[in-house]
């Protein structure tokens, strides 16, 4: 057969990329076209994401990949992280820059939703993780601090989705993306009335579910030709979270195998048929998000490589220009267990210098302060591989599961240190790859929607046949 390209575009919270997907019939090639930063600017004291620079920046990439294939784009699908948002109103205009989840507009929000409706409640009725950045807590601040963006709003479209309006002019609410909102339920497979009710949200603001694999629209004829392109370009959504999409090119060996999802975020968990909503859950905090293919993603969220990223902000700002690789170097040289961090410790939510913010709470929690980058970035990692560990613990309970393998995926697995470290502290083995998980899964479910491949199981064969996968035993 010749050769199908599609263009797969995930936009990460500190980097987005736009990656030309070619596949063969039977092996899938990636390839990065596009590579732009992304991350939060304040404005007026609030934290928020540029969604034209994020809308110009798919356009970017969508005209190189109209060059390079000669305008021979099949489909493509859009990407993003969970629970932010735009509101659209009735003319479908934008009626303020999207807040970015680490904004503190929702401090204390979820304490003032529980008086309405009970913590339990909520979990009962979405089985969803509670973080106070949900979009259930931002949309309730929104209701408190500018009642009159709710009054006067009609869309309300994450921001994947949002980029898919901007491209197609067709409002949908993708379901893995909706599923992140708190406002879900994944038992009944459609949106929680009954929290909007309780909560005084309008229900009208949520749109019509659409599921992966099926097709949004053909671009606007506007961006059409902005980008250059004569024919058909096919928006699909695809897992619009993009750990969805993450987990759907994780080639899973057996039910005794999870994945770990690893960037920013390190996110770890099982892919089930039916979700597991109990009080024993609730008490771990884990969180059952919607998958490809209707699969549960049974998982909890760790703070993850956040905390280098943002130690090596400061180490650029005081001139060491280090690279991954250095950090990584000098913190295997390091002594090992010199301190240890709760990574999801509210404090190192987003602190003005995270290396002041880590030496803080070594000395508040009796614990000796790391002075060399090597010291601070082992004990970092350390610390990440502990918590996995913690919550691997809880969900062989949870599921009654001696787990064997574990199948890590993302740009985190380039932290081989990390990838060590959790094998050896978990005790399982580690199996990496792709890199470029979200991407590959992206692609995968555009293949299925265009037909080119039956589901799933065939996507990880595809996707095992593709890439070499590297392991990591327990030393």
């Amino acid at each position: 057969m010749s050769k199908l390209s599609l263009l797969a575009c995930d936009i990460g919270a500190s980097n987005g990329r736009t990656i030309l997907a070619s596949f063969d019939g039977e092996r899938l090639n990636l390839e990065e076209i596009h590579k732009f930063p992304n991350g939060g600017a304040y404005l007026n004291e609030n934290f928020h994401w540029n969604i034209v620079h994020l809308f110009q920046e798919v356009k970017t990439g969508i005209k190189k990949a109209v060059k390079i294939t000669d305008s021979g784009i099949t489909s493509m699908g859009i990407d993003t992280w969970g629970v932010d948002y735009g509101l659209l109103d009735k003319q479908g205009r934008l009626m303020s820059l999207p807040y970015h989840y680490r904004d503190k507009r929702t401090e204390g929000i979820p304490e003032e939703v529980f008086k309405k409706v009970t913590k339990r409640e909520i979990y009962q009725e979405t089985g969803i993780q509670f973080m106070n950045f949900n979009t259930i807590f931002q949309l309730f601040a929104d209701k408190k601090n500018q009642p009159w963006i709710l009054e006067n709003g009609d869309s309300l479209l994450f921001i994947p989705d949002l980029i898919n309006y901007f491209l197609t002019g067709k409002k949908y609410n993708e379901q893995t993306i909706a599923s992140t909102s708190q406002l879900y339920n994944p038992l009944d497979i459609k949106w929680s009335k009954g929290l909007f009710e309780k909560l005084d949200i309008p229900t009208g603001l949520v749109e019509e579910i659409i599921y992966p694999g099926n097709i949004i629209g053909d671009l606007l004829p506007e961006i059409k030709e902005e980008c250059g392109i004569t024919g058909e370009l096919s928006v699909m959504a695809v897992g619009s979270h993009d750990t969805a999409s993450a987990v759907a090119a994780t080639p899973l060996i057996d039910e005794k195998s999870i994945y770990i999802s690893s960037g920013t975020w390190l996110l770890l968990g099982m892919e089930l048929n039916s979700p597991i909503i109990n009080d024993s859950s609730l008490e771990g905090n884990f969180t059952n998000e919607m998958g490809v293919g209707n699969k549960v993603r049974f998982l909890k969220n760790i703070t993850g490589l956040w905390l280098i990223q943002e130690c090596k902000k400061v180490w650029d700002r005081e001139g060491r220009n280090l690279s991954y690789s250095d950090i990584s170097e000098v913190a295997q040289k390091a002594d090992p267990f010199l301190y240890r961090l709760d990574p999801d410790d509210p404090v190192f939510s987003n602190p003005a210098n995270m290396l002041d913010t880590i030496r803080n709470y070594c000395q508040k929690t009796s614990q000796p302060v790391p002075g060399s980058i090597g010291e601070i970035a082992r004990g970092v990692y350390e610390s990440l591989a502990f918590s996995c560990e913690q919550v691997l613990n809880t969900l062989e309970k949870l599921t009654d599961t001696k787990i064997e393998t574990i199948n890590m995926v993302g740009g985190g697995i380039k932290a081989e240190l990390l990838c060590q470290y959790i094998a050896d502290i978990t005790k399982c083995r580690v199996l990496t790859g792709p890199v470029e998980a979200t991407a590959c899964g992206n692609a995968l479910v555009q293949l299925i929607g265009l037909g080119e491949i039956k589901d799933l199981r065939e996507g990880r064969e595809l996707v095992q046949r593709s890439i070499e996968l590297k392991e990591y035993l327990p030393s």
